[in-house]
Order: structure tokens, then sequence, then C-alpha cells
């Protein structure tokens, strides 16, 4: 039924206009990392698990800020995003108590069966901590490095929360944003946040733009005949905010609305292993 509501609501896309949208899809049952040995023996890449060096990108200058925000940008938010294999993840969790039903409603019916966006609705879940494992696919000629997957599981019952690939892109406009790709059945769910710089040196992500084309949420499918498809969802958005608190802590606040009402507020500490 999800998927036919992509096809009715959406909008039939063509993979080679659209490599700003376009990434990686997933098998028709689980998730979890199952779909990298395929993706890597479709695309003939070699994987690299447990990645002891590197981040999320690269680069953040792969995100073309203008140079005087750059030069602003915290410098620890920097390292995080290159170095995201040095840290560890705290977290916790508030739901809105009107979503929170809901929630528990999407984690039933495809959270714990697909192994992939599963949040967690109770404090004890995540009580323990999360592991975070940064995988990569590289192209065993050139040496490149095509996909980097940020998998994330609970500490106290091994449970897959998320499993992304996390790379960048520019959109139709030229503007280049952060782009979070997760997998699923035939398909993927993919959140394109457009990055900015706050007055304290934060970084800003955020999926709120207004119309196809623009930074936000989308679901891909592709149908049995072949065909690809594209829905994007204007009242579901998200903001991520990466900042050092007054006590030199590194964290993260991550909300999500749906029709501009707070569904739930994750919150981060990142402590660097090596510091």
């Amino acid at each position: 039924m999800s998927q036919q509501w992509v096809i009715l609501c959406g909008q039939r896309i063509d993979p080679d206009n659209t490599p700003w949208l376009m990434g990686p899809f997933g098998n028709v049952d689980t998730i979890a990392d199952d779909f990298v040995a395929r993706l890597a023996s479709d695309e003939h890449l070699e994987v690299e698990r447990d990645v002891k060096t590197g981040g999320l990108l690269p680069s953040m200058r792969d995100l073309a800020l203008p140079e005087s925000d750059y030069g602003r940008l915290c410098p620890a938010v920097i390292d995080f995003y290159e170095n995201t294999t040095r840290y560890d993840l705290d977290l916790w969790i508030e739901w809105n108590a009107y979503f929170r039903p809901f929630g528990g409603l999407i984690r039933y019916l495809y959270s714990r069966r697909l192994k992939q966006l599963n949040l967690p609705l109770r404090p004890l879940e995540v009580s323990r901590g999360i592991s975070s494992q940064v995988l990569r696919l590289r192209n065993p000629d050139s040496g490149d490095i095509k996909y980097t997957i940020w998998y994330r599981t609970l500490k106290s019952n091994g449970q897959v929360i998320y499993s992304g690939v996390y790379t960048n892109c520019t959109l139709p406009s030229g503007e280049v944003c952060v782009k979070a790709i997760f997998p699923l059945p035939r398909g993927n769910a993919t959140v394109i946040m457009s990055p900015a710089v706050g007055p304290a040196g934060e970084l800003r992500l955020a999926s709120s733009g207004m119309k196809y084309g623009d930074p936000g949420f989308y679901f891909l499918l592709s149908d049995s005949k072949g065909g690809y498809w594209a829905q994007y969802i204007r009242s579901f958005r998200e903001q991520i905010d990466v900042f050092v608190d007054e006590q030199d802590q590194l964290r993260a606040e991550h909300a999500l609305t749906l029709w501009k009402r707070r569904v739930l507020e994750i919150h981060y500490k990142m402590n660097r292993l090596d510091p």
C-alpha cells in the first residue's frame, strides 16, 4: 500500500536526469546492513567494515559553504563529520505524546521487520547509548570511495536504529546539500538538508524546502516494470543543530516535525574516543 501511494501521489523520474536524488535501494525483505553486500556486488565495489579513520564526509569543504561561514564553523563540528569513527554517541529521545502511538505503529508494521528507521519509544532503550559503525564501499581500481554508510544500533538490545548512506549532492538550483539515504524495499527514504552556519559556529542542517527539487524528505520507488517514482513530502521536516555547549561538550539536537507540529526530538552527546 505504501508503495502504491508513492506511485499515485508522486511523479515518475528519469534516474539519468536526477543524479542529485538517486541513491541505493534496498532488498524486498530486511534491510539492516544486508543491502551493503548486494550493493557492493552489483556495482563491483569493495566493502570496508569497522572503518577506524574517516567520517561521514571526506571534507566539510565539499559542502561549498561561503568562505566567511566556513571560517566561523566550530572546529569540533568539522572534526566530527570528518572523523566520525573517533566518536562515541549517547542519546535520549523525547516524543510528542500525540505522535508516539503513531511511531509505535510504524515500528510494529515496518521498522522491526525491516531493521531500518527503528526509532526508540522508551528511555530505557537508549540508556546504554548506541553503537556506531562506519562502512565504506570503494572502487577497487581507482580506490575512490563511492558510498559511506553509517550503521547505528542500540547497545541495550542490538536493534538497528538507522542504516544510512551519507553523501552530498547538488540540487537543480546549484545548492550543495547533505544527503542521507535510508534503503527500503525496492526504494529508499532520502533526506536532503541544506547547510548553514549559526552565529556561534554551530552547523544547522534543515530539510525545509517547499517543492520537488528543494531540500526535504523524499520517498523513492522502483516499480515492477522498472519505472522510477519519487514523492516529495513537504509536510515532514527535519532540523539538526550540531554545536559545542558551555561545558565544551559537542552535542546535536535533531527535531522532526509533521504539519509544523513537533513529532520528536533526539538529543545527542558526542565524545571523542581519543581527545
